[in-house]
Order: C-alpha cells, then structure tokens, then sequence
C-alpha cells in the first residue's frame, strides 16, 4: 500500500512538473521574451542587408545567416577597420566619416586586410591584416574552412603560422620575439570574440562568403586570393 501510495504520489508530481513547465512555457512572459528575441534578431538581419557596403553573393546562402553576419561585422565587430588597407583607402574619395563626410566604404579594399601594424619591436616581422573575402572555393579568408575558423576565432591559432618566434637572442624581420606567442594571432581580438555563439560566429563565416572576392598582391604574397 505504501509503495502504490509513493507511485502514485510520484505520477502526481511529475503530472504537475510537466503541467507546470507547458504552462511556464505558453506564459505571457515567456512568449514574450521569444518573440522579443526572434524580433531582436529579425531585426538585425534587416538592419545587416541595409548596411552591407558591397554587392553579396546569395546563391545557396543562408539569408538570415548573411543578414546576421553583416550586421555583426559591420555594426558590432567594426572588422573593416583592421581588414582593410588601412584608413587612407578604406574610404572612397570624399566619403570618409571622420572627416564629417557621408560613409562610402571603398568595395576594392574592403575586408581584403593589408593594414600595416608595423613591428612589435624594431627589426621584427611586421604584422599585416589577412584576407577575409572569399576565393574560387567560395569559402572565406582564403578557402577556410569553417572548423578552422571557428578554431581560429575560439583559440586564436594562427593557421598561417606567419610570424613564428625568434630563436633566443635573434631578432629578424621573419619572426616576433618572446614573449608573444607567434603560434597565436597577436593583434586581432579573439580574446573577446572568442566569447560569440557559435549561431553568431556561424553568421559572420556565412556573411564573409557572400562578399566579393578581392584578389590582393600576386602569390606567393598571404594576402593573394585566386577569385577566377
């Protein structure tokens, strides 16, 4: 008896936690707050084709992914700055904003890197923007996959392995000396991005697919892309 009256009270109350948990979830509140986040983000996707400076490539894309993603990386992320040539052509002519001027993003430079941060000390590897526009693979920054780039934005790995460290009491234009890791990106910021949704950072790998290609120096140069 004292058993069936347990089972019984056991049904009872897991009856009551699923009751309470449809009720919870049908809530006003609840519904609510989905709706106010699935309109938050719709309305970050419309805001991200508004904002997009270039034309975009939308076949077989995920549309709320690019809408997200620009609005990430040209609302929030500011990635242009540093993944542009550098601030005298990031602009076109008569279109800078710093100079009281209405935005005109210059599309030939735009997310193809190439900004100069110069050396962490004199006579060391300068550090150079890479490529973030798509090759002929479609795929950004070069054909990156996206697991690399998510390794890349979650660790900071620097695939490329473009500037390693100098050997003990060397220092060369090839190389960046202790204590900075050469095994890790040294100026963009990770150490923050790191921290995004993987829906988040799925969109922005998304968004930099759909922009145009920009095929940079000739190789051997890193910043080379092959955009037939």
């Amino acid at each position: 008896m004292t058993t069936r009256l347990a089972r019984t009270a056991g049904t009872v109350a897991g009856c009551a936690a699923v009751i309470l948990a449809g009720m919870m979830i049908s809530s006003p509140g609840v519904d609510g707050q989905n709706r106010a986040n699935d309109e938050g983000e719709k309305g970050k996707i419309h805001r991200g084709f508004e904002i997009a400076p270039v034309k975009l490539n939308l076949v077989d894309k995920d549309l709320k992914l690019v809408g997200l993603g620009s609005y990430i990386v040209n609302a929030q992320a500011g990635c242009d700055g540093c993944h542009s040539a550098g601030p005298p052509t990031q602009y076109l002519p008569g279109g800078n904003p710093y100079f009281g001027q209405p935005e005109a993003i210059n599309p030939d430079t735009y997310l193809g890197g190439g900004r100069n941060f110069g050396p962490f000390v004199p006579g060391s590897a300068e550090i150079v923007s890479r490529n973030l526009t798509p090759d002929n693979t479609g795929r950004p920054a070069g054909g990156l996959e996206f697991a690399d780039f998510l390794k890349i934005i979650r660790t900071g790995a620097d695939l490329d392995q473009l500037h390693p460290n100098c050997p003990p009491g060397t220092i060369n234009t090839g190389c960046i000396p202790r204590p900075f890791d050469g095994s890790l990106l040294q100026i963009m910021p990770w150490t923050e991005y790191r921290y995004m949704t993987d829906r988040d950072l799925r969109a922005v790998y998304e968004y930099l697919s759909a922009v145009p290609c920009i095929e940079g120096p000739p190789a051997p140069s890193p910043l080379h892309n092959d955009c037939n």
